[in-house]
């Protein structure tokens, strides 16, 4: 089949996608399958957006499995522009997986959407399993025999919530492997059938550990473009974009060869005030995109450009910033502005951002890429200063020259110091006394300005000298 030829092709785990309509427990049954809790689940149908691809094993079969949003038919759905769009990047996952696990509500019988993805399915040349979901004992078991009219073979049963029958399903998913893909898996793991690309936390598995792999967060307020940015990005439509905020729910993940090496970039759900998060879902989406600040080295702040920095902007840099995440401003839809208002927003930067001192601030247009190639060479400098090593004969050098100029009061001062980790640059500093806060930044400021570090975080952890 065409998905596993090209996944033979680049060297990829086999892709297994979960699709399906609206609300049968796709996100319910990946989590199953992960052990943990990946995907964000609650009970309105919609949920899941996007695709989100993560890394799974059975029984030492390693594979990477796709959930996708729920399909359906064209103009069935309330809003039909953005049901559209995620119905085609559940028929994307259809065509491209190696196999296809399409989930059925056991309660809900066979419906008109189920039938409209069966005939979808019908014509791949691949494996398709179906997973009759909500099937929570042996007395519901018959239920399953209905979904036979759908001509992919006898369904399996299922509980997703509680895990029964998870195992026979992917025993039968796992033997469904194309034979090109059943050798050596963790050998040929990382690569996906698009050539270029590495999806999920199985990109880092050939990594040099000398080099370790850069992870950058796309992050911003609702509808600020940051699903349109990640797309440009890593060259496919692996996001839903759509004009209605808060499209993207979770955080979304591909990793990308690029001229600086491999860069994993991730797409996050836009973030606003928790005051204004009244339903279950958007707070976890909101978690996610905070731990996903928390595991990044660095972060981009996709600022819409026609609103102007905001208040949210400035807090979501604020709470950025205190993660120890080097920031690049990218103002997006800059080419949507005229002379007047470009003016405005540059001395809006000035006034709401400065505690960000000298980040780099981009001017872009993700949507027709204008700007967007000189995004790379920004974080060529970000990630070498983010990973400067500097000489400990250097550091101890600019520190007694700051001491020498500006004394610390009531004889307090730093009699040795040293570079201790990168990522960011983290300096330890043996005192005889407690450094106050003040001093502490004179000299952060006189390290940053000696070493040129303008645009990444500086750690400094004091230690008192035993005996003062």
């Amino acid at each position: 089949m065409a998905g596993a030829a090209a996944g033979a092709a680049a060297g990829a785990l086999p892709t297994v996608a979960i699709v399906g309509r609206p609300n049968v427990g796709k996100s319910t049954l990946m989590n199953r399958i992960l052990g943990r809790r990946e995907a964000i689940v609650a009970e309105q149908p919609g949920i899941t957006r996007d695709r989100k691809e993560m890394p799974a094993h059975w029984q030492g079969r390693e594979f990477t499995v796709v959930d996708t949003g729920g399909w359906l038919p064209p103009g069935a759905g309330d809003n039909a522009s953005m049901d559209a769009k995620v119905s085609a990047q559940s028929e994307k996952s259809m065509a491209r997986a190696d196999v296809v696990v399409m989930v059925v509500d056991s309660q809900a019988g066979v419906t008109a959407d189920d039938e409209g993805v069966a005939g979808r399915l019908r014509g791949r040349e691949g494996p398709v399993l179906v997973a009759v979901n909500k099937v929570d004992d042996e007395a519901h078991e018959s239920l399953i025999w209905e979904f036979v009219k759908l001509g992919l073979g006898d369904p399996f049963p299922v509980s997703a919530l509680h895990g029964r029958g998870v195992g026979d399903l992917l025993d039968a998913v796992t033997a469904s492997f194309p034979a090109e893909l059943a050798g050596d898996l963790a050998a040929d793991a990382g690569l996906e059938a698009d050539g270029d690309m590495v999806s999920g936390a199985a990109a880092g598995a050939g990594d040099d550990p000398g080099s370790p792999m850069v992870s950058v967060a796309i992050v911003g307020r609702p509808n600020a473009g940051k699903s349109t940015l990640f797309n440009r990005l890593i060259g496919d439509d692996r996001s839903v974009v759509h004009d209605q905020p808060g499209t993207t729910r979770d955080a979304i993940d591909t990793v990308v060869e690029t001229e600086l090496g491999a860069i994993r970039f991730v797409d996050t759900a836009g973030m606003r005030r928790r005051a204004r998060i009244d339903q279950a879902a958007e707070y976890y989406s909101l978690l996610r995109a905070l731990a996903a600040v928390d595991r990044s080295d660095i972060a981009l702040l996709v600022v819409d450009a026609t609103v102007g920095v905001t208040h949210q902007d400035q807090r979501l840099a604020e709470r950025v910033d205190a993660a120890g995440c080097p920031i690049v401003v990218l103002l997006n839809k800059w080419d949507l502005l005229d002379t007047e208002a470009r003016e405005a927003i540059a001395g809006e930067i000035d006034r709401r951002l400065h505690f960000l001192g000298e980040a780099a601030v981009l001017r872009v247009s993700a949507l027709s890429g204008k700007g967007v190639n000189r995004l790379l060479p920004e974080l060529r400098g970000v990630i070498a200063e983010y990973r400067r090593r500097i000489p400990t004969q250097a550091v101890n050098r600019v520190l007694r020259d700051a001491q020498a100029a500006h004394p610390a009061p009531d004889g307090v001062r730093v009699l040795y110091a040293t570079q201790g980790a990168t990522d960011p640059p983290t300096f330890t500093l043996f005192a005889n006394r407690t450094l106050p806060r003040t001093y502490l930044r004179y000299l952060e400021r006189r390290l940053r300005e000696s070493f040129d570090l303008g645009s990444v975080p500086i750690k400094l952890r004091v230690r008192r000298r035993s005996g003062d």
